[in-house]
């Protein structure tokens, strides 16, 4: 994932409070990031976007703020590439492929509809081991 966001020329990174507030900010902040980097808002992938970045904001605040005072959401793009991840320190990795087999709960469906744009979902531990990034990519 490293060389692929390298290739991404634009970047942005919001950090937010671990609260329920952070949902709503984030889904609003990906519409102005999205529309400053020139893609439309009625493109097929943002709606999708929006619903998986949702999901996962609100799965941080829900079962990590504990831990994570703070959530941060990472942005990156290209012409045909929207990648973003959310990120917080609380230690549990999720399972996505199990999440998707077994299609229970919110992350199925963030894998559903990842997979389903022919797009990626990893996560990515910290260095430390206590905290996550779940990067999502889609093609756009």
């Amino acid at each position: 994932m490293a060389a692929q966001l390298e290739s991404l020329p634009y970047r942005h990174v919001l950090t937010v409070p671990a609260i329920g507030s952070a949902v709503r900010i984030a889904r609003e902040t990906t519409e102005q990031v999205l529309v400053e980097w020139g893609i439309s808002r009625r493109h097929p992938t943002v709606d999708p976007a929006l619903l998986i970045l949702s999901e996962l904001v609100t799965n941080s605040v829900r079962h990590a703020a504990v831990l994570s005072p703070n959530v941060t959401v990472i942005y990156a793009a290209s012409h045909d590439t929207f990648a973003f991840a959310v990120h917080d320190r609380h230690p549990y990795q999720p399972a996505l492929l199990h999440a998707h087999i077994s299609h229970r709960g919110g992350l199925a469906t963030v894998v559903e509809l990842t997979l389903g744009l022919g797009g990626t979902a990893v996560v990515r531990a910290d260095a430390d081991g206590r905290g996550k990034s779940v990067w999502i990519t889609l093609p756009l």
